[in-house]
């Protein structure tokens, strides 16, 4: 059986972990900085009842895939908005 590691190691873990994570966020977000890419405060879901074609469906996932990427919307807001996405998806 293997050594139980401490509480110290997984602290220690979890630190650089999200130490990572704020880098790789500043540099997505110099990145757009510097592309001048600026999103926008709402998620533009398309309008009508009709079915959504694949690259309708495609546009819209990207679009609030960054999104959440950029911290822009909460995973709660990203999962309803996708849900509503599904249902609009052609069953055939």
């Amino acid at each position: 059986m293997g050594a139980q590691r401490t509480t110290f190691d997984k602290l220690q873990r979890d630190r650089a972990k999200k130490a990572k994570q704020a880098a790789k966020r500043e540099r997505r977000q110099e990145r757009s900085a510097e592309n001048g890419a600026e999103h926008d405060p709402e998620i533009a879901l398309p309008t009508g009842d009709g079915p959504l074609t694949a690259t309708e469906l495609m546009q819209q996932v990207e679009a609030i895939t960054r999104r959440l990427e950029a911290g822009t919307i909460t995973l709660e807001d990203f999962e309803d908005a996708k849900a509503e996405l599904m249902e609009r998806l052609p069953i055939e």
